[in-house]
């Protein structure tokens, strides 16, 4: 089997293993909203546009009027007055009459057309059409972008500046998200040692920690680094029992084999319910993963770069299962 197919298998038989949407829901202001995963649909409490506009510059006319103009035989118009943006309402025009409007300019309901600024013939005391014009040409009515009561944007989605601008738009200042799933993450192995640390010979720095930490808040995630564990099982398991009790998932780097044992493969035994041992990588096979009571736990190789592309195979999936989400599974991270 190649190792692609192996890891698509393995993917899906971690994601199948995990609940859907388990994490409660919060109250944020819009402002503080970027990144966060809609709880429940934002719905209009309002028509967008709110009213009836102009979208060009020209003349607002009264549609029947423009009927039988044709080039050699216009149909004169008379200019009566005009209607800028945030002007409260429209003067009504009677027949062959006109009111000069801009884009944003509020218009009336009804058979109504706006003649564009260049098609309009001006002369001294109006201007002449030589063609005529469909109903509602180049009028934008009310609700045509959004009706009230509908989605603006749908539950599950990950809030970005476009769905801040279109939520913004309808007057909304605070929103209903998913509380971020807290990810507790853990370096392992006696030679690891904290990465502002000067090296001594046959260590190595703990990178890890702080990279896949910014790796969870990039996929919608709270880490919370609990630092590096030796490789004693028995208090590696107490550990992470105390942790799994604070935490919605358990990422773990490093330690997958200690002295012929499969390490991490007998923790989240000991802890929860083993699902993948092992998926052929890069690096031989560190990718293992399981759960507890519905909790995630990923683990990962020790090499920061394999250690990365697990958790983007893996953990982010993980994480916006949690997060009521279920994207497409990347095929390589």
């Amino acid at each position: 089997m190649s190792e692609t197919s192996s890891l698509q298998d393995a993917q899906r038989t971690f994601i199948d293993a995990l609940p859907f949407a388990t994490q409660s829901a919060e109250n944020v202001p819009l402002a503080e909203a970027l990144g966060r995963t809609l709880h429940g649909d934002v719905i209009a409490p309002e028509d967008m546009p709110p009213y009836h506009r102009a979208i060009v510059e020209g003349y607002l006319v009264r549609t029947e009027d423009t009927q039988g103009a044709v080039e050699g035989a216009p149909v004169r118009f008379r200019v009566i007055g005009e209607v800028n943006p945030g002007d409260d309402h429209c003067p009504e025009i009677g027949h062959h009459e006109a009111l000069r409007v801009v884009t944003g300019s509020l218009v009336n309901d009804g058979q109504l057309s706006i003649v564009r600024q260049w098609e309009a013939l001006e002369g001294d005391d109006g201007f002449d059409i030589e063609r005529p014009f469909p109903p509602r040409f180049f009028i934008e009515d009310r609700g045509c972008d959004q009706a009230k009561g509908g989605v603006v944007v749908a539950s599950g989605t990950r809030i970005g500046p476009d769905e801040i601008g279109l939520i913004a738009s309808h007057g909304i200042t605070e929103i209903t998200v998913a509380q971020a799933p807290v990810v507790t993450l853990f370096s392992s192995c006696d030679e690891v040692i904290p990465y502002d640390q000067p090296l001594l010979p046959g260590q190595i720095r703990d990178s890890n920690s702080l990279m896949l930490a910014a790796a969870v808040q990039q996929a919608g995630g709270t880490a919370r680094i609990a630092g590096i564990m030796s490789d004693d099982f028995e208090a590696f398991v107490a550990v992470a029992r105390e942790a799994l009790k604070n935490s919605d998932m358990l990422l773990i780097s490093g330690g997958t084999a200690v002295g012929g044992r499969d390490f991490i493969a007998d923790l989240i035994r000991a802890t929860g319910t083993l699902v993948v041992d092992g998926v052929p990588m890069r690096s031989g096979r560190p990718l293992i993963m399981g759960h507890s009571e519905g909790k995630p736990m990923v683990c990962v190789a020790g090499h920061p770069p394999e250690a990365l592309r697990g958790f983007r195979l893996f953990g982010a999936a993980a994480i916006q299962r949690l997060l009521g989400t279920e994207a497409e599974l990347p095929q390589d991270g």
